[in-house]
């Protein structure tokens, strides 16, 4: 009973290595997968360098602190769409850190974001103030 037992466990593990093996290769040549490889490695390189903010031009230049503004902005939703949270309120307080009205777009960021986000990116501003 023991032998037929410690048997019948071997050919279960062999066959679920072997599906892995089939799921895996299935996986790779599938033709969008290297698609949504590269697309996924490059947002994680744009997380990782748009942490902070690189390059802030003086308060002067009114049309480079817009596109800037903009592009934290766009940035954040894009990254909440996709689930990715930290990124994306990260990319928000940036956006807030260099608006002039940091008080109304955060009340508008209130009403279009869920509560739970919105209280994450508070925390965030909270310890970049501090």
């Amino acid at each position: 009973m023991r032998k037929t037992s410690a048997i019948a466990v071997g050919i279960c593990g062999a066959l679920f290595v072997g599906y892995c093996i089939y799921f895996d290769r299935k996986r790779r040549n599938e033709p969008s997968f290297k698609k949504r490889l590269q697309d996924r490695r490059r947002k994680q390189r744009l997380a990782t360098k748009g942490d902070g903010l690189s390059y802030v031009p003086s308060q002067k230049d009114s049309e480079a602190m817009q596109a800037i503004f903009l592009e934290q902005i766009q940035l954040g939703e894009e990254f909440l769409a996709q689930g990715d949270y930290e990124i994306g309120v990260d990319h928000l307080s940036n956006a807030i850190a260099i608006c002039g009205q940091p008080r109304q777009l955060l009340q508008v960021l209130q009403q279009t974001i869920p509560p739970p986000i919105f209280h994450l990116l508070l925390r965030k501003l909270s310890t970049i103030s501090v």
